[in-house]
């Protein structure tokens, strides 16, 4: 197959499962609150949705690396088109118990994430053969993703409305399905090579990780181990996860909390909510295809800082400034440009600094780390909320987020954001 062929086969798969995860995060509340009317046990299944996210990224990284990004990307695809075909298949025949429907929601949470972070290490060599630096394919693929989310979910919406959730629910499966066959058709079976035996993450990794794959639940742990050894002795990377853990505790609060009070108590309602959730979207769809484009050619350490600043802080300033719904929309807009190019490059930066037969677990940790906080932001803002004034919080949070957003320009180990090392190698 022609190398870019390849690399827009990938892309286009992670479309297609990406699109699929956001119609299902839509499609399977509506139907449990159409099914037991109970808003409780709807709130359930969101949390048994969301917890195996942070434990398959850590744990499952270890059968990512061992198992091979291929492999682990279509059978997490083809498990999550079984398990989400399950829901409406029994409940059209034989009914589904509260129970099974956790069990296949938990399932399909655990084996999603590493599917997930196996298409993201394919990314290197994929960009390497087809000849497109690797900053460009990591904007291509978090633009493909964040355009699936925002073009997935108010779909799902419109056809749970037009079909009924079962239906959709099995359209859904559907989309897994043709994910999983267009990674099996692209990437050749063992490429790139992966596992312990192909690359160590230098030093004290190399001493753990030995020449020889390792097996059974010793062998687990201490390839789980070489993840976390690997994040604890780059600066570089704990200074990402310290950094953006506290950025997303924001950013949660403000899709969670703050945003849908605003726009109940100062806008529209949910027509409002829903404009200004799709305007930041669209921006960062936008700003990721952008620095896709131009990215490589100027300092990412640059780019980065400027974006952050304007991506977080100048969103809470402006809703504490109430302006109005149009100077909202185009603010987020902007803020959305400059989020677009956040991911791209931190993904860059991790995928060339890890070796290819520690990327998952090392993915794993850097995630799970940079998800910790939202918990805690979510519920601190609701607290406040209970009796504190909603502009407060804006200004506080605002002033928070652009603290902490100028450390990449006061701290010198940000300079390695700018430390390109040798391409990967290329399939012979």
């Amino acid at each position: 197959m022609n190398p870019r062929t390849r690399l827009w086969s990938v892309l286009v798969a992670h479309t297609t499962s990406t699109a699929g995860n956001a119609a299902t995060a839509i499609a399977l509340p509506l139907f449990v609150l159409d099914t037991t009317g109970s808003t409780t046990l709807t709130g359930v299944v969101g949390a048994a949705a969301v917890a195996p996210v942070v434990v398959g990224g850590v744990f499952g990284g270890v059968l990512v690396d061992r198992f091979g990004y291929r492999r682990t990307s279509v059978v997490s695809d083809a498990v999550g088109a079984v398990t989400i075909a399950t829901v409406p298949l029994l409940h059209v025949t034989t009914g589904l118990p509260f129970w099974a429907l956790l069990a296949l929601v938990v399932a399909t949470g655990l084996l999603d994430t590493p599917g997930q972070a196996a298409r993201h290490a394919l990314l290197p060599e994929l960009a390497a053969e087809a000849g497109v630096p690797l900053e460009r394919a990591t904007g291509w693929m978090d633009a493909a993703e964040r355009a699936a989310r925002l073009v997935g979910a108010p779909a799902a919406g419109a056809l749970v409305s037009l079909l009924g959730a079962p239906l959709v629910l099995a359209m859904d499966a559907l989309t897994f399905v043709l994910a999983a066959v267009l990674i099996a058709a692209a990437v050749p079976a063992a490429w790139p090579a992966t596992g312990p035996a192909d690359g160590t993450a230098g030093g004290e990794v190399a001493a753990q990780v030995g020449t020889a794959p390792l097996g059974g639940a010793r062998g687990y742990l201490r390839e789980l181990r070489v993840g976390l050894t690997f994040v604890r002795g780059d600066r570089l990377l704990l200074a990402v996860i310290a950094m953006v853990a506290v950025t997303n505790a924001f950013d949660a609060a403000y899709s969670s909390v703050v945003l849908p009070v605003y726009a109940t108590e100062r806008l529209d309602g949910g027509v409002d909510l829903g404009l200004l959730v799709g305007a930041f979207g669209a921006g960062a769809v936008a700003g990721a295809f952008a620095f896709g484009a131009v990215g490589g050619r100027w300092s990412r350490r640059r780019i980065f800082t400027v974006a952050f600043l304007l991506a977080g802080g100048p969103r809470f300033a402006l809703l504490a400034l109430d302006p109005g719904l149009p100077v909202l929309l185009a603010g987020v807009v902007l803020s959305g440009v400059a989020a677009g190019a956040l991911n791209p490059i931190l993904s860059a930066v991790e995928l060339e600094r890890v070796p290819p037969g520690a990327r998952a677990r090392v993915a794993g940790v850097v995630g799970a780390g940079a998800w910790a906080a939202m918990p805690v932001g979510i519920l601190g803002a609701g607290l406040w909320l209970e009796s504190g004034s909603l502009t407060t919080l804006l200004l506080v949070l605002a002033l928070s987020y652009l603290l902490i957003t100028l450390t990449p320009a006061l701290f010198p180990v940000w300079r390695e954001l700018d430390r390109r090392p040798q391409a990967p190698p290329t399939r012979p």
